[in-house]
């Protein structure tokens, strides 16, 4: 293959690899149902504090907390993205916001951290195989100044430090949150880029 012609294809493809991160979080935080299932392939997963499953799943989930009034939305910021054929590992750097009561205080958590994301080129389009997270640090804050809020400490600290706050209120909202989902440091988030680099070389999930 002419290496121009190659050079324009890698670009087409994370071009197409960007695109479909931003639609994203615009069509799910949007509730924009039928064009967030474009962006998973059937087999499609997601990995989530409070959610476990199929992306299929994962949408009749986020429609069931949005008819309950569940506020979670996404913002995002730069992405990485490493092609290998067809497939690919993208980073992208993000933050959950998420309003709820705990103790009897409206909240608002934010949490930082990073979608790491499994894609593979299917039929010549690009789709989600699997999105993890990484949850870097988190803050809880009432939405009133003037409000006092006073956590559990002994539930607090069952969780890790990067979601400890965003585990506390989906806990107290009625979720099971997964304990062990990856960090900033630690063995987690260095058996997921294992799993990235396998992913890259050809491996099955």
């Amino acid at each position: 293959m002419d290496a121009a012609v190659k050079s324009d294809e890698q670009l087409a493809d994370r071009q197409q690899i960007r695109d479909l991160l931003e639609n994203w979080v615009v069509w799910r935080d949007a509730g924009d149902w039928e064009r967030f299932r474009q962006v998973w392939h059937p087999d499609g997963r997601m990995m989530a504090t409070w959610f476990q499953g199929s992306g299929d799943e994962f949408i009749l989930v986020s429609q069931e907390g949005w008819a309950r009034g569940v506020s979670i939305l996404h913002f995002l910021g730069g992405i990485s993205i490493e092609v290998s054929g067809s497939r690919a590992i993208s980073q992208t750097k993000m933050t959950i916001s998420q309003r709820g009561d705990v103790e009897g205080v409206t909240c608002d958590v934010v949490c930082t951290g990073r979608f790491y994301d499994f894609l593979e080129k299917r039929n010549n389009r690009w789709g989600i195989v699997l999105r993890q997270p990484i949850y870097e640090k988190d803050r809880i804050d009432p939405v009133s100044p003037a409000a006092k809020l006073e956590l559990d400490a002994a539930l607090l600290a069952r969780f890790p430090e990067g979601y400890r706050h965003l585990a506390y209120m989906q806990t107290r909202i009625g979720y099971t949150v997964k304990p062990d989902m990856p960090g900033l440091k630690g063995e987690e988030v260095e058996q997921l880029y294992g799993r990235g680099a396998a992913w890259l070389r050809g491996a099955k999930l």
